[in-house]
């Protein structure tokens, strides 16, 4: 079942953490002493980048003729009328299709962005975590360009779900290392990834690929994918001389609905919602609700809001693969307009059903279509028996 979480009101313009690394309470840097040199460097390099018109350049050349940005903002005509009342009105949707991108979703944009930066820093090595797998196959992919050295760490439970992204990451010359701790999920991938960048901080270069960790990740994150939202309002502009009324992303780590609303903002008249996936109910503890019912607390390296136990301990998000409604929209957008979107995006479009009764005739909602949803057939065809002729598990 998935839920929203509507964004907060508008802020200034173009928001930067503090020296601290600070957004209000959140952020910051909760990491090694050894990291902290690494972070400081990274984040002059990171500035000294962004400011240099070569840098810039470099990085929109290849997000146009390596990517294959930008892309389209889709009127998904079909999927529209499936909303149409009884009084004639309906809702326009468009899908941002970042699933058109190369690699086939939006973690390419980032991991190419902070490839170039590790080039330039005169770093050999990539580290990564990886959940669903789209992050890690883009960060072996942009190291394979670069002729960087890849490892990528997958909690097993992943690996084992996602076994056609951990042969593409090996495919594209990634060591692809299994995590057995914990609940050996991604919140497991994150821990050992940190723990070896501690061990190789001089030679490594890590690619977080969530809006998380120690300060400049969250903001380079944010910035690499701002790019989504900057096409959203100009190709609004072009296709009826506006901008999009609703925004609708879903949230697991952030960095797809970070990308889209960036930009909207400061934009008072465009709402912005994220959603997140409910899992069994948010009235039991198996949900990933995690910014509408986490507390406050630190994990990998800043001060966030975290699904926490009665004694403070973390407790890993229950996967959305069980969430019937988005199962539901996963084979709906499918049929509509033939176009098999990831799980994750899939808790963006359930959410429709519950948004678009309640909007006015003709208004405007652009869903970021974050991945393709090739990675998930087989985990889908689990719970889907009547379309593979198999039982369920």
């Amino acid at each position: 079942m998935p839920v929203s979480c509507t964004a907060a009101p508008p802020q200034p313009k173009v928001q930067r953490p503090d020296k601290t690394g600070r957004y209000g309470q959140f952020g910051g840097r909760y990491v090694p002493e050894t990291l902290i040199l690494a972070l400081d460097e990274l984040t002059a390099a990171y500035e000294e980048a962004i400011n240099d018109p070569a840098f810039q350049a470099e990085l929109d050349h290849l997000l146009k003729h390596y990517v294959g940005r930008e892309s389209p903002l889709y009127h998904a005509e079909r999927l529209s009328e499936r909303y149409r009342r009884p009084d004639g009105s309906r809702p326009e949707i468009y899908l941002k299709r970042e699933d058109l991108n190369h690699t086939g979703a939006h973690k390419i944009n980032n991991s190419l962005g902070q490839a170039l930066l590790c080039k330039r820093m005169g770093k050999k090595r990539i580290i990564a975590e990886t959940g669903a797998g789209q992050h890690g196959v883009a960060t072996a992919t942009v190291c394979a360009r670069a002729g960087l050295e890849c490892v990528v760490y997958m909690g097993e439970k992943d690996m084992e779900r996602q076994a056609l992204n951990v042969f593409r990451m090996r495919l594209l010359g990634a060591e692809v290392r299994p995590v057995t701790s914990g609940t050996r999920t991604l919140k497991d991938a994150t821990s050992e990834a940190i723990r070896d960048w501690v061990t190789n901080v001089e030679s490594t270069h890590y690619i977080l690929g969530s809006v998380a960790g120690p300060h400049p990740f969250p903001m380079m994150v944010r910035d690499f994918h701002a790019c989504i939202g900057r096409e959203t309002r100009r190709q609004a502009q072009e296709a009826w001389g506006g901008k999009p009324d609703i925004l609708v992303a879903c949230v697991g780590g952030g960095s797809n609905a970070m990308g889209l609303f960036h930009e909207f903002v400061d934009d008072a008249d465009v709402r912005l919602i994220g959603v997140e996936a409910g899992g069994e109910g948010i009235d039991t503890d198996k949900h990933a609700a995690t910014l509408t019912l986490g507390r406050p607390g630190v994990l990998h390296g800043s001060y966030s809001l975290l699904i926490q136990d009665e004694e403070g301990q973390v407790v890993d998000p229950h996967s959305i693969s069980a969430d019937a409604e988005a199962l539901q929209a996963f084979q709906d957008l499918s049929r509509l307009e033939g176009i098999i979107p990831a799980l994750e995006t899939s808790h963006a479009l359930a959410f429709l059903d519950k948004l678009c009764p309640t909007v006015p005739d003709g208004t405007r909602i652009v869903v970021n279509c974050s991945g393709r949803g090739d990675k998930d057939v087989m985990n889908a065809a689990n719970y889907l028996p009547h379309l593979s002729g198999g039982s369920t598990q």
